[in-house]
């Protein structure tokens, strides 16, 4: 995984999170509080309300991409960038400054004009974007979006997301955004959803990740909160975001969404550990499936059928004896490991394995003897994880071991 440095601000793993606050000088820009006339007020909403509450990187929008409204033309764009630009020379603070275009010609004016980087939302449609970026050695944005600069974001399943931003050329400095939301009417809360559960994969990339979740509808329909009352299930969403692999939160609500993603990086699992005298890094990968393993191959050249090697493990319930000892069978033909406890016997609580009272008497059957046969392990690659699926659905098997069977295959599909 590679950092960015945007004009000095780092992004990637060995960071903290970064928070993109928003401010438009849009008129027909949906989020009222974002949209300013008035230059001096806008300076004043950057300074006391997105730096001071705690935005690393202040994105300034020129039009609204909302897909009801007609698309500005480079030559509208670069009308409305004085507004833009005064706004930077009217600030006393000094965040990173990005300008959100699809056009390389309104790129390259605010870069010259003291933009620090680049938004990108149809996610280099115009080809002339990554070069012009790459010459002023400007971090950019670069969200999964058809190559079609009329339809931003109008992707609309996971895997095309996926291949929108892996396709080339990325620039060393290109941070890629799955692009969440309505874009498209086939860009369903669905689609999101997948994306979200999914969000890992993407850093088979191998560039930083922006998420722009901010009371999205999918966020919001979990809850039934409307969107003015969705900002808990948007700080829940960033804390998960962050905990797998998001680097940049783009975000309406700076100082709330700084402290979720905070607490996502403080409990997310160690990744990675470098030396930099050597140069060498190692890196835990958070991979589950083949094709989130396969994602990371692409970019090696080593076979594909090697991501079956992921190991996995479940932990099963509730097995009768009988199934138990057919699981022990199946599981060992296919060359996985089925690791099972002892049947119940008498086995009053103890202070050391359950703790006094009623959590151990809650733990312990209703008889008072302890139920060991309930907690058993199935450990095993992908691929004889999969075996063992296949191996139950041609038995004549139990509820309990058809419930296995499914089970294995949600979550390895």
């Amino acid at each position: 995984m590679r950092s960015v440095n945007a004009a000095g601000l780092g992004i990637g793993d060995g960071y903290p999170p970064r928070i993109m606050g928003v401010l438009n000088v849009s008129s027909e820009s949906p989020y009222g509080p974002s949209v300013f006339s008035d230059p001096g007020a806008a300076a004043a909403y950057v300074d006391d309300d997105l730096v001071a509450e705690g935005a690393d990187v202040v994105d300034i929008g020129l039009e609204s991409a909302h897909r009801r409204f007609e698309v500005l033309s480079a030559e509208a764009e670069l009308d409305r960038l004085d507004a833009a630009v005064e706004v930077l020379e009217s600030v006393s603070r000094e965040p990173v400054f990005s300008i959100e275009t699809r056009y390389h010609e309104v790129a390259k004016a605010a870069l010259d004009r003291g933009f620090d980087m680049v938004n990108d939302i149809c996610g280099f449609a115009d080809p002339e974007m990554p070069r012009v970026c790459a010459e002023y050695d400007a971090a950019v944005v670069k969200m999964a979006s058809p190559p079609d600069l009329t339809r931003p974001g109008a992707v609309e399943s996971v895997d095309e997301i996926y291949a929108a931003l892996a396709r080339d050329p990325l620039t060393e400095k290109t941070i890629v955004d799955p692009a969440f939301g309505g874009w498209s009417d086939g860009k369903t809360t669905a689609v999101d959803r997948e994306t979200f559960e999914r969000l890992g994969e993407f850093r088979g990339i191998g560039h930083p990740i922006l998420v722009s979740i901010n009371r999205k509808d999918f966020l919001r329909e979990i809850a039934g909160r409307s969107t003015e009352k969705a900002l808990s299930v948007s700080l829940a969403a960033t804390s998960m975001a962050v905990s797998r692999g998001a680097h940049v939160i783009r975000t309406h609500d700076v100082a709330e969404t700084r402290d979720a993603a905070l607490v996502g990086a403080t409990f997310a699992s160690g990744r990675v550990a470098d030396d930099s005298d050597i140069e060498v890094t190692v890196e835990e990968l958070d991979v589950r499936t083949s094709r989130e393993v396969g994602h990371r191959l692409d970019r090696t050249d080593v076979d594909a059928s090697e991501g079956e090697t992921v190991t996995r493990v479940f932990e099963v319930r509730g097995l009768e004896p009988d199934d138990r000892g057919a699981l022990t069978g199946v599981t060992a033909a296919n060359g996985a490991v089925f690791a099972s406890g002892a049947e119940p016997g008498p086995s009053g609580p103890s202070k050391s394995e359950f703790g006094a009272g009623e959590s151990g008497r809650r733990r312990n059957g209703g008889d008072g003897t302890r139920d060991e046969r309930k907690r058993t392990l199935l450990i095993g690659s992908v691929a004889t994880l999969r075996r063992v699926a296949v191996a139950i659905d041609e038995r004549d098997a139990s509820d309990g071991l058809v419930t296995v069977g499914e089970a294995l295959r949600t979550a390895l599909d």
